[in-house]
């Protein structure tokens, strides 16, 4: 008789779980207690959503030795976001954050990536002329081609074409984003790349999700309660601007990273 084969108790496997990514540029809690209240108010906006400190931004003087990581993590827990880890911290940062139970991730480099080849590589790829010959005439020189550069990946995209109900998310890993139904208020979209939402948007939109500061934000009708641009986020609990109210938007990160652009979207 065969025996049934249990089960084990405990099994491992991979898995991609979305995250908001929080960039930070200080460690001060009653600092951040006070930006998160004049942002989220008393609500608990997230609905409980996973949140990554990205540190890569901060300054020496706002680095403190031994920071209060119970009293940051309460800070976000407050509105509704459970933070589980950091990324890009300074290694003096990284024990405490190991005592106080956070997870520690590299930071995201893509950001640093080269678009095109230094001038030195190119001189060291282009071949040594051919010496000439006294006793006759050279031939030619064949000329060799220089190496091309390997093409930028192709991102995909990810499309979405149902409503999406309040409580419900969709996250478009390493991609952009095209949904073309309504996000209703208390939905989520979320893209490492650019989102584009041929309906009204009146929920959540969170465009360059790992740190893209180029992705931006399309909808045809605006009536979002929060944008975010590479970690930079926008709410709207007093209600949207009356001039972009309704219309066509795009939302970009400024030039610095530091806030939103918001202006209305030509159609026509």
């Amino acid at each position: 008789m065969k025996k049934n084969k249990t089960p084990p108790l405990i099994s491992f496997k991979g898995s991609t779980v979305p995250a908001i990514v929080v960039t930070l540029r200080t460690l001060d809690p009653e600092r951040l207690t006070a930006a998160a209240s004049e942002m989220f108010g008393d609500s608990d906006f997230f609905d409980q959503d996973a949140g990554l400190l990205d540190l890569s931004h901060l300054a020496p003087e706002d680095t403190p030795a031994a920071p209060d990581w119970q009293a940051i993590c309460a800070c976000f827990a407050g509105h509704g976001l459970k933070v589980f880890g950091i990324r890009g911290a300074q290694e003096s940062l990284m024990a405490s954050a190991q005592t106080a139970g956070l997870a520690l991730f590299p930071a995201d480099e893509r950001s640093h990536r080269q678009e095109t080849q230094e001038p030195a590589e190119a001189e060291a790829a282009a071949p040594e002329p051919l010496p000439e010959s006294p006793a006759a005439p050279s031939p030619e020189p064949v000329q060799e081609a220089a190496p091309e550069t390997p093409p930028e990946p192709i991102r995909s995209t990810m499309v979405v074409d149902r409503p999406l109900r309040s409580g419900q998310q969709v996250y478009a890993r390493g991609c952009d984003l095209v949904v073309l139904a309504i996000v209703n208020p208390g939905a989520e979209v979320i893209a490492d790349g650019s989102i584009h939402i041929y309906a009204p948007l009146r929920g959540r939109a969170l465009a360059g999700a790992q740190g893209d500061a180029k992705a931006r934000i399309f909808t045809t009708r605006f009536e979002a309660e929060l944008v975010s641009v590479a970690g930079v986020y926008r709410t709207f609990e007093g209600g949207v601007p009356a001039d972009l109210a309704g219309h066509p938007v795009q939302v970009q990160a400024d030039a610095e990273g530091n806030k939103l652009l918001l202006a209305p979207l030509k159609l026509d």
